[in-house]
Order: structure tokens, then C-alpha cells, then sequence
């Protein structure tokens, strides 16, 4: 049965349902449904998604969504199709920009704004001691002391185990349930269920229903899922194998396919270089 709805986890998917201009609403429904915040979200603005070391030879940061609220709160959030190396470090190492650029020339305090990092994984990781948190769909990460006392409260990590999110439309309780269940099996819906009646959930729908798009959108996606399919399995099989080889045969197959350098990145964890010299 041929799809009525758009697959959340390819790029175009992604950034249609939450990283367009008319896609604020549902961010922000996301992420207040997502975030500890003592203060719902208001508004965002969107921020540039590529980041630039202070020098040439630095290496960038390449984001999905950037951006940041009305109270000047970053947010960063990732769609990870499959596995990566050091992926948790390539987070840490995103969440430095934001932190970085908040720096004011001359006398300054060193008071910061909040920032949170968000993470959509369509996989598990595989270092978890115990079955509980082998489980848990959702992580959250904050810097804390010896003795588990939360020792800066704005830096935060999040990280969303989609495989783990097993729950049937009865079993919905939270919005949060609500929109992990959206994202999950939006690409499996044929018709609207029934909990999704309210507007937010409507719009997002509406942004993801196929037969709205025009030509140019649907060879796009069509493209993007295409790229989704072809190169999830290779890649987990490169990164569970963990060869730089792999991931190298990973960047030229996705430079063929016509990935961009800053996808490929993405994806593979190589530098430019390395990417270019392909």
C-alpha cells in the first residue's frame, strides 16, 4: 500500500514537519512536550544550521534544526538515522558552538543562556549496565558532582531511542507519548487517528500529507527516502564494524547518490577533507 504520509526520518521528512518557517508551532509543541522548562516556549527564531570554528582549518558543526526562544535559550535538535562513532562526543562538541558564540567582546560576566540538545535517534546505544535503562526511550543528561547533585543546570542532553517507543495508541498518556508515537509510525498511517484531533497535530498532518506536495517536493522526498533506505543499512553495518574503510566506501556511495559534503559528515563523522579527497 502505496504511503499517504511522509517518512519523519529522512531529511526532507524531518525538516518539513519541524525545521520550516510554518513548522514553529510544532516545534514548540515538541519541545515543551520534551523539556524540563519551568517556562513554556513562546517563540523561535531559527538560527543558522552550519556553525564555523574561529579559524579556517577548524573543523564545522553541521546542525539539523538550530534555534533559540524568546528568553535567548539554544536549542539544537538531531535527527540520527543510524550508528555513529563517538556520537555521544560529536554531540558534546555540537553543544560547544552555541555556548561558544554567546561570548561578548570587551568586559563580559560569563553569564550564559540555557542550552539543550536534542537528540531523535532511530537506534539504541549499546552501553547501558542494566535491562531498565536498556529500555528507557528517553535519556536525559545534565553535568553533575560525586554525588549525583546537578552541578550546572544549563546544559542539557536528550536523547530519544525511537526503537525503544513501543507504546499502542491506548497506551498514549503524555503529549510527549503523543508525539513520539507520531513520529514513529507517521509514515505507516492511512487515515488520522482519533488522539490526534487538536490543531497542532491537524497542521502536522496536513505539512506531512504527500498529495499537497507539488512535483519539484515529491522527487525531493522520493530522493530522500531513497538515500534513507540505501544507506541506513551500510551504514550501522560500517560503524558496528567500526573501519575507517567502511565509512569511507560509507561517503563515496552517499557522493554518488548526491548527498551533500555537510550530509556526508553528518552521517560518516569524516572531516571535508577527507570527504572531498573522495
Amino acid at each position: 500500500m502505496r504511503a499517504k504520509y511522509i517518512n519523519p526520518f529522512t531529511d526532507f521528512g524531518f525538516k518539513k514537519i519541524f525545521g520550516e518557517e510554518a513548522s514553529k508551532p510544532l516545534l514548540i509543541d515538541f519541545l515543551n512536550a520534551l523539556l524540563p522548562l519551568t517556562n513554556k516556549i513562546i517563540s523561535l527564531n531559527f538560527k543558522n544550521t552550519e556553525q564555523l570554528g574561529q579559524t579556517d582549518a577548524d573543523r564545522k558543526a553541521i546542525y539539523d534544526i538550530y534555534c533559540e526562544n524568546e528568553k535567548g535559550e539554544k536549542f539544537i535538535v538531531e535527527l540520527q538515522k543510524a550508528k555513529q562513532n563517538y556520537f555521544k562526543e560529536r554531540t558534546i562538541y555540537y553543544s560547544t558552538f552555541p555556548i561558544r558564540e554567546q561570548a561578548e567582546k570587551g568586559e563580559w560576566n560569563y553569564k550564559l543562556k540555557a542550552v539543550y540538545c536534542v537528540g531523535i535517534l532511530d537506534f539504541t546505544f549499546d552501553d547501558y549496565e542494566n535491562e531498565p535503562e536498556k529500555n528507557e526511550v528517553v535519556h536525559t543528561i545534565k553535568l553533575k558532582n560525586q554525588h549525583g547533585k546537578v552541578f550546572y543546570d544549563k546544559l542539557t542532553y536528550i536523547y530519544l531511542e525511537m526503537p525503544n517507543f513501543k507504546h499502542t495508541e491506548s497506551d498514549l498518556k503524555t503529549r510527549l507519548d503523543k508525539w513520539l508515537y507520531f513520529i514513529k509510525y507517521l509514515e505507516d498511517f492511512q487515515s488520522i487517528p482519533t488522539i490526534f484531533s487538536d490543531e497542532v497535530f491537524t497542521q502536522a498532518f496536513e505539512k506531512a500529507e504527500l498529495a499537497k506536495y507539488g512535483q519539484a517536493e515529491l522527487d525531493n522526498y522520493e530522493n530522500s527516502l531513497k538515500i534513507y533506505r540505501d544507506l541506513k543499512g551500510v551504514i550501522e553495518t560500517a560503524f558496528d564494524e567500526g573501519r575507517l574503510e567502511a565509512k569511507l566506501e560509507v561517503a563515496k556511495s552517499a557522493k554518488q547518490m548526491g548527498l551533500s559534503t555537510a550530509d556526508i559528515m553528518k552521517l560518516t563523522g569524516l572531516s571535508e577533507n577527507e570527504i572531498d579527497s573522495l
